[in-house]
């Protein structure tokens, strides 16, 4: 592509890749699929993913489309026939999937609970997703394992887009931590202050203390913080309905004054959890079909740091999958706090800080190990 194409169709992607860049291959949208074939009339090489090809069909017959994938989306028999005859590979999804599993953006809570409230939970995606995951065919047939795990990689590249450019603090906490509650107010004014201090929130995705955080972080001021929070103590859990509570947070989403100047808070839920349904505070969700995938991308990149709000055991097998890599860092290898929230909780009813302490003696671990009594001071610790 010469200079002027490239000034004329410029940079599509968050992370800088171009189109001319023989290392950027893949095509999201209509708009950059449009860019591309006006720029050149080779689809050689590309990968189309999750888009409805009806709208090119006149364009792409004209393309030299040898080695072309094209990742699910909407393909009209005719154009896949004719994609397929002249050198093209076409990866449809199954019909019986509740998600697209080369989907190219993040879920929004709109995306997952969508008709939930004509027709209940169990008519949503996220419910039929987790439902589909646990079909006794799906669990062994191999054409499910790749579609989870396209699906999984697809949501993945779409966090990496979403938080490119961006600290990330990762808050952590139990699942059963109830609105009302003063830890979840706590949690809640955690993730505002971070997200104030020019943050992004990352984290687990689903309710308690981590639907808390996002909240926080989604809220433009204080006071829109509090007024949630007086809102949402109505339905403390999401224990016995789940209509109830995520009915309740959707009413108080909508309210809610969100701030401006781009998104800060991000969640990352599991399907493999299924009782844990996803909070609604999110500017963007990436949930993903395995655990151990979402446990690893939540800790890498919370680059900016790691906030561990009282939990059990999920949250305390979380802290040593943290605590790993830092232990392992090079000496000359900057990296990010590890901060505990509650004395007693940490010491007493759960001594994990006893084994830290241990393991970051004499490294660099025991530099960025921090144990605090309340979630302001985390908070100051990771701002600094």
């Amino acid at each position: 592509m010469s200079d002027r194409e490239t000034r004329r169709h410029p940079v599509r992607d968050p992370l800088g890749r171009s189109m001319h860049d023989p290392d950027y291959r893949e095509v999201h949208d209509a708009e950059a699929l449009q860019a591309l074939t006006d720029a050149s009339a080779s689809l050689t090489g590309w990968r189309l993913q999750g888009i409805d090809l009806e709208p090119h069909a006149q364009t792409l017959a004209r393309a030299d489309v040898r080695g072309l994938v094209v990742l699910g989306g909407r393909v009209p028999e005719d154009v896949a026939r004719d994609l397929v005859s002249r050198g093209a590979v076409l990866i449809p999804t199954d019909p019986t999937c509740p998600v697209e599993p080369f989907r190219a953006t993040l879920y929004s809570p709109f995306d997952l609970y969508g008709g939930m409230q004509s027709e209940g939970y169990p008519s949503t995606v996220d419910a039929r997703a987790y439902a589909w995951s646990r079909e006794t065919r799906t669990q062994h047939d191999a054409y499910a394992t790749l579609l989870r795990a396209a699906h999984d990689d697809a949501v993945h590249d779409a966090l990496i887009e979403a938080l490119h450019g961006r600290e990330v603090v990762g808050v952590m906490g139990g699942h059963a931590l109830a609105r009302g509650s003063s830890d979840y107010t706590d949690a809640a004014r955690l993730g505002h202050a971070l997200a104030a201090g020019g943050r992004a929130v990352l984290t687990g995705g689903g309710p308690g203390a981590m639907e808390a955080a996002n909240l926080g972080a989604l809220a433009a001021t204080p006071a829109a913080v509090e007024s949630a929070l007086v809102r949402l103590a109505e339905v403390p859990s999401f224990r016995p309905s789940i209509d109830e509570w995520a009915g309740l947070a959707l009413s108080v989403r909508e309210d809610l004054a969100v701030a401006e100047g781009g998104a800060r808070s991000f969640g990352i839920p599991t399907w493999f959890y299924g009782h844990e349904p996803p909070n609604v505070f999110c500017d963007g969700i990436a949930k993903y079909f395995s655990n151990a995938l979402r446990e690893d991308v939540l800790l890498a990149q919370s680059t900016g740091g790691l906030v561990v709000l009282p939990g059990a055991a999920g949250t305390v097998q979380e802290i040593f999958q943290a605590a790993t890599p830092l232990y392992y860092a090079p000496d000359d290898q900057p990296i990010p706090p590890l901060v505990l929230v509650d004395l007693e909780h940490w010491t007493e009813t759960v001594p994990v800080w006893p084994a830290l302490r241990a393991l970051g003696a004499g490294r660099p671990l025991g530099e960025v190990l921090h144990l605090v009594a309340t979630p302001q001071e985390a908070a100051e610790i990771v701002l600094r």
